[in-house]
């Protein structure tokens, strides 16, 4: 398997961290989701407004079948085999304590909140895969999502499953990935001409 390796030093969770699409199909406890949540309940914010909420079902429970049905089949196929599913939602009329007001940042914080419920995973040896290939529409009529309420993204949970459950087109894409490199995404001042 290809391992990652960065041109600075940077935290070994980090690298370890990658999107999995094979899963064990196990059950986790309860407390390890709820830890990972933790972690994304700590992320920073735009006037601390925590815009995300986590919506989950786990493996065993009454809302799984219902929370897979809202994927789309390709992404549905193997997510199947992970341990918890949740969907993250950002409010984008937070209350900051004058009322209502539309966040322009909403989206940026709660996607900070998965990454550091990402984090939190690898560090507990767990593998997650965000994605975006659901029905929106449906999940958030299904979701009981208001209006001010937007669905940003869903992913799964769960322990390393062997590969080879997966079809061969997927199992071709089963490792790490690597990044552009950083003088390709961190310039110093404004956009050259011509981007």
């Amino acid at each position: 398997m290809h391992q990652r390796r960065s041109d600075l030093p940077v935290s070994p969770t980090v690298l370890k961290r990658w999107s999995t699409r094979a899963f064990d199909g196990r059950e986790m406890p309860h407390e390890d989701l709820l830890t990972m949540l933790e972690a994304g309940r700590w992320a920073p914010s735009a006037f601390n407004a925590q815009p995300w909420t986590f919506l989950y079902a786990m493996r065993d429970d009454d809302h799984w079948a219902d929370f897979l049905s809202l994927l789309i089949p390709f992404n549905a196929m193997w997510a199947s085999t992970a341990s918890a599913l949740v969907f993250v939602v950002s409010d984008t009329m937070p209350d900051v304590g004058k009322g209502p007001a539309p966040s322009h940042s909403h989206s940026f914080d709660s996607g900070a909140a998965w990454a550091m419920v990402a984090w939190q995973a690898a560090e507990m040896g767990y593998m997650t895969h965000a994605m975006t290939g659901l029905d929106f529409e449906r999940a958030s009529v299904q979701l009981g999502l208001s209006p001010t309420v937007r669905l940003e993204a869903a992913f799964v949970v769960g322990r390393q499953g062997d590969g080879a459950q997966l079809p061969d087109y997927l199992l071709a894409r089963e490792e790490p990935s690597d990044r552009k490199p950083l003088v390709e995404i961190a310039l110093r001042g404004p956009f050259p001409n011509g981007i």
